[in-house]
């Protein structure tokens, strides 16, 4: 993956690769460059090869047309702002990736039971969640399995 140019921008390649790790197929995998590109040729009607679309997720192109990226954006659901707005895509990928942790079993659960909790008992709830998640990180952040 290709380094951000300036510190709190986000590079094209980012984006289109924290698209491919957040939103999967219905089976929770990755969608292969190749299921991807053939949506987005049928979607556009135009060329858009699984190499071209690997060489924008990996930085080695960066300058593709308006049509490509409403076809990545259709695809993966999320407005077309997402590439052209860097506030835009802020939000958006903010909540991508709350989309992503709800896809865990655990997260979920613990959510919804959350739910019901008053304003103190969220309180409680978030300061143990971040003492814990302290505690990881010093031992390397190891994440229980699913």
């Amino acid at each position: 993956m290709v380094a951000a140019t300036e510190p709190g921008k986000t590079t094209l390649a980012e984006k289109i690769d924290k698209l491919f790790q957040i939103v999967l197929r219905p089976d929770r995998e990755p969608y292969s460059h190749d299921e991807v590109a053939k949506a987005c040729r049928e979607a556009t009607g135009e060329s858009f090869s699984t190499t071209y679309l690997w060489q924008l997720r990996t930085g080695r192109r960066d300058n593709p047309t308006k049509r490509h990226l409403e076809a990545l954006a259709q695809f993966f659901g999320v407005s077309p702002a997402y590439f052209f707005d860097d506030e835009q895509s802020a939000k958006i990928a903010e909540e991508l990736a709350l989309l992503g942790a709800l896809r865990d079993a655990g997260v979920r659960d613990v959510a919804l039971r959350a739910v019901t909790l008053s304003p103190d008992g969220l309180d409680t709830i978030s300061d143990m969640i971040d003492a814990i998640a302290r505690r990881e990180s010093g031992r390397g952040g190891q994440k229980r399995e699913a």
